[in-house]
Protein backbone atom coordinates (compact mmCIF):
# COMPACT_ATOMS: atom_id res chain seq x y z
CA UNK A 1 0.00 0.00 0.00
CA UNK A 2 1.35 3.61 -0.73
CA UNK A 3 1.29 5.92 1.70
CA UNK A 4 0.47 9.63 0.95
CA UNK A 5 1.84 12.07 4.02
CA UNK A 6 -1.07 13.66 5.78
CA UNK A 7 0.47 17.11 4.33
CA UNK A 8 -0.04 15.92 1.04
CA UNK A 9 -3.64 14.83 1.68
CA UNK A 10 -4.64 18.17 3.17
CA UNK A 11 -3.48 20.31 0.88
CA UNK A 12 -5.69 18.28 -1.84
CA UNK A 13 -8.50 18.37 0.81
CA UNK A 14 -8.54 21.71 1.03
CA UNK A 15 -8.30 22.78 -2.53
CA UNK A 16 -11.27 20.20 -3.71
CA UNK A 17 -14.57 21.69 -4.42
CA UNK A 18 -16.19 18.59 -3.30
CA UNK A 19 -15.82 14.94 -2.47
CA UNK A 20 -16.81 11.94 -4.04
CA UNK A 21 -19.95 10.28 -2.49
CA UNK A 22 -18.21 7.48 -0.46
CA UNK A 23 -19.96 4.94 -1.11
CA UNK A 24 -20.19 5.82 -5.03
CA UNK A 25 -20.91 2.30 -6.61
CA UNK A 26 -21.87 3.42 -10.41
CA UNK A 27 -20.47 6.11 -12.98
CA UNK A 28 -23.73 7.63 -13.08
CA UNK A 29 -23.69 8.57 -9.27
CA UNK A 30 -20.12 10.01 -10.26
CA UNK A 31 -21.55 11.76 -13.26
CA UNK A 32 -24.16 13.74 -11.79
CA UNK A 33 -21.92 14.62 -8.52
CA UNK A 34 -20.04 15.90 -11.36
CA UNK A 35 -22.24 17.31 -13.68
CA UNK A 36 -23.87 19.44 -10.91
CA UNK A 37 -20.25 21.09 -10.02
CA UNK A 38 -18.21 21.19 -13.25
CA UNK A 39 -19.93 22.71 -15.99
CA UNK A 40 -16.99 21.98 -18.17
CA UNK A 41 -17.80 18.19 -18.03
CA UNK A 42 -19.15 15.69 -20.56
CA UNK A 43 -19.78 12.52 -20.19
CA UNK A 44 -19.29 9.87 -22.88
CA UNK A 45 -19.89 6.47 -23.57
CA UNK A 46 -18.48 5.61 -26.91
CA UNK A 47 -15.41 3.60 -28.60
CA UNK A 48 -12.49 5.84 -28.51
CA UNK A 49 -11.42 6.45 -31.71
CA UNK A 50 -7.84 4.36 -32.07
CA UNK A 51 -4.86 5.49 -33.88
CA UNK A 52 -1.38 4.25 -34.81
CA UNK A 53 1.49 7.31 -34.18
CA UNK A 54 5.08 7.61 -33.20
CA UNK A 55 6.93 9.06 -30.79
CA UNK A 56 9.98 11.27 -31.11
CA UNK A 57 12.54 7.92 -31.31
CA UNK A 58 9.91 6.65 -34.32
CA UNK A 59 8.35 4.28 -32.03
CA UNK A 60 5.51 3.53 -32.73
CA UNK A 61 2.02 3.45 -30.16
CA UNK A 62 -1.37 2.15 -30.65
CA UNK A 63 -4.37 3.76 -28.40
CA UNK A 64 -4.94 -0.30 -27.83
CA UNK A 65 -0.80 -0.62 -25.70
CA UNK A 66 -2.52 1.42 -23.12
CA UNK A 67 -5.58 -0.97 -22.20
CA UNK A 68 -5.14 -1.46 -18.77
CA UNK A 69 -4.61 2.35 -17.93
CA UNK A 70 -6.69 5.61 -17.85
CA UNK A 71 -5.89 7.93 -20.37
CA UNK A 72 -5.54 11.46 -20.48
CA UNK A 73 -5.56 12.95 -23.91
CA UNK A 74 -5.65 16.33 -25.36
CA UNK A 75 -4.06 17.90 -28.89
CA UNK A 76 -1.75 20.73 -29.69
CA UNK A 77 1.00 21.92 -31.64
CA UNK A 78 4.14 23.66 -30.53
CA UNK A 79 3.96 26.26 -32.51
CA UNK A 80 0.87 27.70 -31.25
CA UNK A 81 1.80 30.96 -28.71
CA UNK A 82 -1.29 31.17 -26.26
CA UNK A 83 -3.82 28.09 -26.05
CA UNK A 84 -1.76 25.36 -26.45
CA UNK A 85 0.97 26.22 -24.08
CA UNK A 86 -1.52 26.77 -21.61
CA UNK A 87 -3.69 23.31 -22.05
CA UNK A 88 -0.32 21.70 -21.75
CA UNK A 89 0.30 23.19 -18.44
CA UNK A 90 -2.96 22.43 -17.36
CA UNK A 91 -2.67 19.06 -17.99
CA UNK A 92 0.99 18.92 -16.39
CA UNK A 93 -0.97 20.33 -12.93
CA UNK A 94 -3.70 17.37 -13.34
CA UNK A 95 -0.64 14.87 -13.74
CA UNK A 96 1.12 16.46 -10.79
CA UNK A 97 -1.85 15.82 -8.56
CA UNK A 98 -1.81 11.94 -10.49
CA UNK A 99 1.37 11.64 -9.53
CA UNK A 100 1.22 12.01 -6.00
CA UNK A 101 -1.22 9.60 -5.48
CA UNK A 102 -1.03 5.32 -5.57
CA UNK A 103 -2.77 6.25 -9.15
CA UNK A 104 0.69 6.80 -10.85
CA UNK A 105 1.16 3.85 -12.55
CA UNK A 106 -2.38 3.37 -13.97
CA UNK A 107 -2.39 6.61 -15.86
CA UNK A 108 -1.08 7.36 -19.20
CA UNK A 109 -1.09 11.00 -20.15
CA UNK A 110 -0.69 11.26 -24.25
CA UNK A 111 -0.21 14.45 -26.00
CA UNK A 112 -1.06 14.33 -29.34
CA UNK A 113 0.62 17.45 -32.16
CA UNK A 114 -1.93 18.85 -35.00
CA UNK A 115 1.27 19.91 -36.93
CA UNK A 116 3.80 16.77 -37.26
CA UNK A 117 4.87 18.49 -40.32
CA UNK A 118 6.65 21.37 -38.01
CA UNK A 119 6.51 19.12 -34.57
CA UNK A 120 10.11 17.20 -35.47
CA UNK A 121 11.67 14.67 -33.13
CA UNK A 122 13.71 17.62 -30.99
CA UNK A 123 10.43 19.50 -30.61
CA UNK A 124 8.26 17.00 -28.99
CA UNK A 125 11.71 15.61 -26.75
CA UNK A 126 11.74 19.18 -25.23
CA UNK A 127 8.01 20.28 -25.51
CA UNK A 128 7.19 18.29 -22.04
CA UNK A 129 10.40 19.80 -20.00
CA UNK A 130 9.12 23.14 -21.12
CA UNK A 131 5.75 22.67 -20.08
CA UNK A 132 6.34 21.03 -16.24
CA UNK A 133 5.39 17.24 -17.88
CA UNK A 134 6.91 14.10 -16.67
CA UNK A 135 8.07 11.33 -18.90
CA UNK A 136 7.50 8.73 -16.44
CA UNK A 137 3.48 8.61 -17.53
CA UNK A 138 3.50 11.18 -20.32
CA UNK A 139 3.86 10.62 -23.87
CA UNK A 140 3.84 13.16 -26.85
CA UNK A 141 2.91 11.76 -30.23
CA UNK A 142 2.98 12.71 -33.52
CA UNK A 143 2.11 11.02 -37.31
CA UNK A 144 4.33 9.10 -38.92
CA UNK A 145 5.85 10.76 -42.05
CA UNK A 146 4.50 7.87 -45.04
CA UNK A 147 0.72 8.92 -43.62
CA UNK A 148 -1.11 12.20 -44.66
CA UNK A 149 0.07 15.37 -42.98
CA UNK A 150 -3.73 15.92 -41.90
CA UNK A 151 -4.26 12.57 -39.94
CA UNK A 152 -3.78 13.88 -36.27
CA UNK A 153 -6.18 16.52 -37.15
CA UNK A 154 -8.73 14.48 -38.20
CA UNK A 155 -8.05 12.24 -35.23
CA UNK A 156 -8.35 15.37 -33.08
CA UNK A 157 -11.99 15.96 -35.27
CA UNK A 158 -13.30 12.69 -33.81
CA UNK A 159 -12.40 13.31 -30.48
CA UNK A 160 -14.17 17.21 -30.66
CA UNK A 161 -11.72 19.19 -31.48
CA UNK A 162 -12.88 21.87 -33.67
CA UNK A 163 -10.94 23.90 -36.30
CA UNK A 164 -11.04 27.15 -38.51
CA UNK A 165 -8.90 27.95 -41.41
CA UNK A 166 -6.74 30.87 -40.91
CA UNK A 167 -5.62 33.82 -43.61
CA UNK A 168 -3.16 31.43 -44.86
CA UNK A 169 -5.41 28.58 -45.40
CA UNK A 170 -4.13 26.31 -42.70
CA UNK A 171 -6.54 24.85 -39.97
CA UNK A 172 -5.99 25.31 -36.47
CA UNK A 173 -7.59 24.23 -33.31
CA UNK A 174 -9.78 26.34 -31.80
CA UNK A 175 -10.74 25.66 -28.54
CA UNK A 176 -9.43 22.82 -25.86
CA UNK A 177 -10.85 19.85 -25.08
CA UNK A 178 -9.38 16.90 -22.84
CA UNK A 179 -10.88 13.57 -23.25
CA UNK A 180 -10.47 10.79 -20.56
CA UNK A 181 -10.72 7.19 -21.71
CA UNK A 182 -10.72 4.04 -19.52
CA UNK A 183 -8.86 0.81 -19.27
CA UNK A 184 -11.35 -1.02 -21.62
CA UNK A 185 -10.69 2.08 -24.32
CA UNK A 186 -14.28 3.36 -24.21
CA UNK A 187 -14.36 7.38 -24.32
CA UNK A 188 -16.28 8.17 -20.84
CA UNK A 189 -15.95 11.80 -20.76
CA UNK A 190 -14.89 15.28 -22.24
CA UNK A 191 -13.61 18.65 -20.28
CA UNK A 192 -13.83 21.30 -22.66
CA UNK A 193 -11.74 24.81 -22.20
CA UNK A 194 -9.17 25.26 -19.52
CA UNK A 195 -11.41 26.77 -16.84
CA UNK A 196 -12.33 23.48 -15.49
CA UNK A 197 -11.07 22.58 -11.67
CA UNK A 198 -7.91 20.28 -11.82
CA UNK A 199 -9.37 18.34 -8.81
CA UNK A 200 -12.48 17.31 -10.82
CA UNK A 201 -10.67 15.96 -13.37
CA UNK A 202 -8.93 13.39 -10.98
CA UNK A 203 -11.55 13.12 -9.22
CA UNK A 204 -13.44 11.48 -12.26
CA UNK A 205 -9.65 9.27 -13.30
CA UNK A 206 -9.71 8.03 -10.14
CA UNK A 207 -13.53 6.90 -10.70
CA UNK A 208 -12.37 5.26 -13.58
CA UNK A 209 -9.23 3.22 -12.06
CA UNK A 210 -11.99 1.93 -9.09
CA UNK A 211 -14.24 0.85 -12.59
CA UNK A 212 -17.05 2.15 -10.99
CA UNK A 213 -18.69 2.51 -14.92
CA UNK A 214 -18.58 -1.54 -14.24
CA UNK A 215 -21.58 -2.89 -12.10
CA UNK A 216 -20.15 -4.24 -8.79
CA UNK A 217 -22.06 -5.61 -5.36
CA UNK A 218 -19.38 -4.47 -3.01
CA UNK A 219 -15.84 -2.88 -4.12
CA UNK A 220 -13.37 -1.17 -1.99
CA UNK A 221 -12.39 1.99 -1.22
CA UNK A 222 -10.59 4.04 -3.61
CA UNK A 223 -7.96 6.47 -2.80
CA UNK A 224 -10.52 9.79 -2.94
CA UNK A 225 -12.88 7.96 -1.20
CA UNK A 226 -10.59 7.07 1.44
CA UNK A 227 -9.47 10.43 1.89
CA UNK A 228 -12.82 11.33 2.37
CA UNK A 229 -13.61 9.30 5.12
CA UNK A 230 -10.69 10.22 6.72
CA UNK A 231 -10.99 14.03 6.55
CA UNK A 232 -14.59 13.67 7.20
CA UNK A 233 -16.45 12.06 10.39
Amino acid sequence: MILVSRRVALGLMVTAPFALPAFSHSLKEVEQTLYEKEKYYQPVDVEAPGFTLQDADGRTFRLTDFKGKVVVLHFIYASCPDLCPLHAEKIAAVQRMVNITPMKSQVQFITVTTDPKRDTGPVLRNYGDNHGLDPENWIFLTAAAAVPEDTTRRLAKSYGVEFRVGEDGRERMHGAVTSLIDQDGLLRARFHGLDFQDVNMVIFINALINRVQVPHADRKLGFWQSLGQWWWP
